[in-house]
């Protein structure tokens, strides 16, 4: 009678074979289903702008989820276009249509999801009652508006194309009004928040930003459907494809 005897080898190879085959049955089942959806291929935005587009904590990326889609839309047309200036958002949109900006723009539109609490204001009394000023009565002397014509009473934004001002960090609001002054970041023309800028001080950008980042969010944080009277400069926008309008 021949006796047989296994190899400890044999015996390794058996057990790793039966751990891979386990790690692989593992993979399978965590592995996402993919889905071809706008929600998911929207993820690749809220690496940077955080979950469902919230905002990223770091300041830089702002809040997309809520925002009218015809401002969304436009600014994705003004990155792709040449517009506004970051490589890392023109290399994402130089080759999508605007049919496929304006899906994007419309899902993030429509998203509803609350706002962090505002952070303490950063500035003494005197700055912020200087911000509060200019954003709630402008400068009619200088021919500058208050944010609040054209941003809502509620700083809450205007549908189709005008965003909200409430719930963005400082340092964001003082980059963009920055970027208006320099013209690293532009609009279809005639460009209002270019002109208005052009008005505005540092000192003054300083108090504008901190007073609004300052601000707790009304309960109702939906831009408003309409303004009570016409805007008090014109200003350029991109139409949206009428057979996609929301």
């Amino acid at each position: 009678m021949v006796k047989t005897v296994s190899s400890p080898l044999a015996g390794a190879g058996a057990r790793l074979l039966a751990a891979l085959a386990l790690a692989s049955a593992f993979a399978a089942q965590a592995a996402p289903t993919f889905e071809d959806s706008i929600a998911q291929r929207a993820m690749a935005c809220t690496a940077c702008h955080g979950k469902e587009g919230r905002a990223a904590p770091d300041g830089f990326y702002p809040r997309l989820a809520g925002k009218p889609a015809g401002y969304l839309y436009n600014q994705l047309l003004n990155f792709r276009d040449g517009r506004r200036h970051y490589g890392l958002m023109t290399g994402m949109v130089d080759l999508l249509s605007d049919d496929y900006l304006l899906e994007i723009a419309q899902y993030f539109s429509s998203l509803d999801v609350p706002y962090p609490p505002p952070l303490p204001p950063a500035a003494p009394p005197d700055v912020l009652r200087r911000g509060q000023a200019l954003v709630q009565q402008g400068d009619p002397a200088r021919r500058i508006p208050a944010c609040v014509q054209c941003h809502g009473q509620a700083l809450t934004g205007v549908t189709p194309n005008i965003p909200g001002l409430l719930g963005l960090p400082r340092d964001y609001i003082n980059a963009q009004l920055g970027a208006w002054k320099t013209r690293q970041r532009q609009s279809h023309a005639p460009d209002c928040m270019a002109q208005i800028a052009d008005q505005l001080g540092t000192d003054e950008v300083a108090a504008v930003s901190s007073w609004l980042a300052a601000q707790p969010l009304p309960a109702v944080t939906h831009p408003a459907a309409a303004l009570p009277a016409p805007l008090p400069v014109a200003c350029g926008s991109a139409a949206l494809p009428s057979r996609k309008q929301p």
